[in-house]
């Protein structure tokens, strides 16, 4: 005989039904069936009574039980027990199968039906195959189950629980591209009380002083010494602090019941000077647990909060295994259900260079500043740096309540994220009108733009501007030509240039080169914005946009992708972050190589001979442009502020170690205005070469 399946689907759980078939006695290779027969009552009712486990209806599945079974287990006692292992297994995707059905001669209403169920849990499949015992109730004209635990599991008895346990997976590290760990293991002091070492007399004192050491609440510190799984030998976890705090840890320790032990956490070295680059891990919140439960996160999983930890949560993160056992009255472990093996996260490599990033943290502590450093010839980000800046370490150990209020409430935004945003970039646009004139042939590095219809330091285009004029801030000698423009930062010139351009041509010139799209990089930034509406309202907008005013924003990192292509004859490279990946080219020919060649001559005589004069170096040819927005609500607000820029970056493509330093520096009025940046720039500049 051969067996012939029926699938029956009960409350989205399948099931299989064995019905038997007989040969056929005509042939050894036709087989010939009768209609099967309709699946028996025993069989439908274990059916029904599976179906209801995945939707937790336990109080439905009870009153299939027989009177005995129920006697001896109480409701509750049932509903509990059953919830707690299948909840507690992540039991999903049941399958029951059912193998067969006998009868009892001596018992007529009684039916063996035998079976085998599979089910998906969070630790992988587990199957199993058991007989379950149906008693027909006249009275309800059904079959009941009896009942014993052996139905949740084989050998599984009233005493006996089922337990999980986490095999944790390590998180992928960080490292920048010389194998400096920028993230990765450390370890912490974890400081809790052992409730039967504390002292009686003195509990509440003690708890009051240790809720002041830690920034506790006592009514925080009872809640967690009151928990059901507490005991005497009990370690009460309270919080975790540095390692290095010694006088912290002494006073601590001088309260009875205290004990600290190490803690093993997420470390991140360069602390402050990497944080917003590198982010912080927490523990996953309800919330965030109740979406990527099934991606294998439990409750206490620890997720990527912001920056490459979060960017890269996928990539880095650990997959922690299970192990599903069984273990008797007296704990001692009798079988294993299912295991699944834990799986390390992958460990990223950065193009980041830490001495450089930690160097120009240093030389901007004290500002509201960003710094990028770039290879300019392959798009490589040595450097991403934001100050004021916070420790990321402090996240993971456990915020205090006096660290989050500071900040909070500091003015200067250390959890602001400078590099992500979008500035105006002053005197540093100077270069991109100039290359967008010249490829479009109109105007010439060589042509003398002269003084005609200026007043001293300032111009108009004509009469019907009215008391807007361009003004500039140097006087200097000679023709008004591309170097002379570029070397002393003059406004007017750049004003003129982008007239001549026109605003329609202006704007699709800056389209082409990325603004008002995607900045392609693996970290997440604010697009390049040409004007709050994409175009240009007026002449006197247009003029303002040449050199770095109006309404234009630009991305730093954005920024210093388009001065990399000065170097490249005009290929303009993406910025990356991934150690190892090859370079991507984002603009093509973002210039010709003609035009760039230019561009890049008046950017070395800026620094040779102008306003960037202060950055040479002797031995290395250097290129770069001074900038100063001014940000002011009108030209003759006197309320207002500066923010200063800087890039830097070596001006041969076959220099041995190339390297582009752009920094912006804010609130500079007073302070020099870019020249406030240009020498902390240079010594990033001399130390990162």
């Amino acid at each position: 005989m051969r067996k012939l399946l029926i699938l029956i689907f009960i409350s989205g759980v399948i099931i299989t039904i064995a019905v038997l078939a007989l040969r056929s006695p005509n042939t050894d290779d036709v087989f010939a069936t009768s209609p099967p027969p309709a699946p028996t009552p025993a069989c439908v009712r274990l059916l029904q009574f599976f179906s209801h486990v995945e939707s937790g209806d336990f109080e439905y599945m009870y009153n299939m039980l027989t009177q005995v079974s129920r006697d001896t287990i109480p409701l509750d006692d049932f509903i509990d027990r059953n919830r707690n292992i299948y909840e507690g297994i992540g039991a999903h995707n049941i399958y029951v199968t059912i193998d067969n059905v006998h009868t009892v001669p001596e018992r007529p209403g009684r039916r063996f039906v035998y079976y085998t169920m599979q089910m998906d849990t969070i630790a992988g499949e587990i199957a199993h195959s058991h007989r379950a015992i149906f008693e027909f109730n006249t009275a309800a004209n059904a079959y009941n189950l009896q009942w014993s635990s052996s139905m949740i599991f084989p050998n599984l008895s009233e005493t006996d629980r089922v337990r999980v346990r986490v095999l944790p997976a390590n998180r992928g590290r960080i490292y920048d591209r010389n194998g400096i760990i920028l993230a990765g293991p450390g370890t912490a002091s974890s400081v809790g009380f052992v409730p039967g070492r504390m002292c009686e007399y003195y509990r509440d004192e003690n708890i009051y002083i240790i809720a002041g050491l830690l920034e506790m609440t006592t009514e925080g510190i009872e809640r967690r010494l009151a928990a059901s799984y507490v005991r005497d030998d009990t370690f009460v976890h309270l919080r975790t602090i540095c390692r290095h705090a010694q006088t912290l840890i002494d006073e601590l320790l001088t309260v009875q019941g205290i004990m600290i032990s190490t803690a093993h956490v997420r470390y991140y070295p360069l602390g402050r000077s990497a944080a917003h680059l590198v982010g912080y891990i927490q523990n996953i919140n309800a919330e965030e647990l109740e979406t990527r439960r099934q991606y294998g996160y439990h409750m206490n999983s620890v997720i990527g909060r912001t920056g490459l930890e979060s960017i890269f949560e996928d990539h880095l993160r650990a997959r922690d295994g299970r192990e599903i056992f069984t273990v008797n009255a007296e704990g001692a472990r009798q079988t294993t259900l299912a295991v699944q093996l834990p799986v390390d996260g992958q460990n990223l490599h950065l193009t980041i260079d830490s001495a450089i990033q930690a160097h120009l943290y240093e030389l901007f502590v004290a500002d509201k500043s960003t710094s990028v450093a770039t290879n300019p010839t392959t798009g490589e980000v040595l450097a991403l740096v934001s100050t004021p800046s916070y420790d990321p370490n402090d996240f993971v150990r456990g915020m205090t309540g006096s660290v989050w209020n500071g900040l909070m409430e500091d003015e200067n935004l250390p959890l602001f994220n400078r590099f992500r945003a979008t500035f105006s970039p002053g005197s540093t646009m100077k270069a991109l009108t100039a290359a967008i004139g010249i490829e479009g042939g109109y105007f010439t590095a060589d042509e003398n733009f002269g003084r005609a219809g200026r007043d001293g330091r300032r111009w108009q285009a004509n009469e019907s501007w009215g008391r807007f004029f361009v003004t500039t801030v140097f006087d200097f000698n000679g023709s008004v030509n591309l170097n002379n423009a570029m070397a002393w930062s003059d406004n007017i010139y750049f004003a003129q240039a982008t007239l001549r351009i026109g605003g329609e041509t202006f704007a699709n010139g800056l389209q082409r080169l990325g603004f008002g799209e995607r900045i392609p990089f693996e970290y997440g930034l604010f697009s390049s914005t040409i004007s709050r509406t994409g175009e240009f309202a007026s002449a006197i907008q247009l003029a303002d946009s040449g050199y770095g005013q109006g309404e234009i924003l630009m991305n730093p990192v954005h920024l210093a992708a388009i001065y990399g292509a000065f170097v490249t004859e005009g290929t303009m490279f993406a910025p990356r972050l991934v150690y190892g990946n090859a370079p991507q080219i984002w603009v093509p020919a973002a210039f010709s190589p003609q035009t760039a060649a230019v561009v890049l001559e008046s950017l070395v005589f800026s620094v040779e001979h102008g306003t960037g004069r202060n950055a040479l170096i002797t031995g290395v040819q250097l290129a770069g442009k001074t900038g100063t927005a001014e940000i002011k609500l009108t030209q003759d607000d006197e309320t207002g502020t500066e923010n200063g820029w800087f890039v830097l970056f070596t001006a041969c493509e076959n220099e041995e170690n190339p390297l582009l330093i752009l920094s912006m520096v804010e609130d500079v009025h007073n302070r020099g205005g870019s020249g406030y940046v240009i020498p902390r720039v240079r010594e990033a500049f001399v130390r990162g070469r």
